[in-house]
C-alpha cells in the first residue's frame, strides 16, 4: 500500500496554486508546507522541489492518480486543471466497463489522473 506522492516542481508557488484547487476540490487542504515541500490530505499527495537541487524533470510512464467521488467530480477536476495551466492526456470517459477517467498533465508535466471505478 502505498503512504503518500510525491511530484516535482522546479515553481513550489506556481505548483501550490495548481494543486490548493485541484486538492480543495477533492476535500484534501494542506497540512503540511515547509521551505521545499507542500503536501495536502494527510498522509495522501505532495509536491517538492528535487532534494539534490537539480532542475525537476518529469518521470516517463509515472502517473498519480486521484480517487473522485464521481463521474461528475472526474470532469470538474479535468476542467479545473486545463483552466489552471494543465493539458490533457486524455478528456474524460469510460476507459473499461467500470473504470471513468481523465488524464492531465500540471503546468510542470506531471502526468495525473482522475478516476472514479464503478
Amino acid at each position: 500500500m502505498i503512504g503518500y506522492v510525491t511530484v516535482g516542481t522546479n515553481d513550489l508557488k506556481k505548483s501550490a496554486e495548481f494543486y490548493d484547487k485541484i486538492c480543495g476540490e477533492l476535500g484534501m487542504g494542506r497540512f503540511m508546507t515547509m521551505d521545499r515541500l507542500i503536501a495536502w490530505g494527510g498522509a495522501g499527495f505532495g509536491v517538492a522541489l528535487p532534494y539534490d537541487g537539480k532542475p525537476m524533470t518529469v518521470g516517463n510512464g509515472v502517473m498519480a492518480a486521484f480517487a473522485a467521488k464521481d463521474k461528475a467530480q472526474v470532469d470538474r477536476i479535468y476542467k479545473l486543471a486545463l483552466s489552471l495551466g494543465g493539458t490533457c492526456e486524455g478528456p474524460p470517459g469510460s476507459r473499461s466497463e467500470n473504470f471513468y477517467a481523465a488524464y492531465f498533465r500540471d503546468p510542470e508535466g506531471n502526468k495525473l489522473n482522475a478516476f472514479v471505478m464503478g
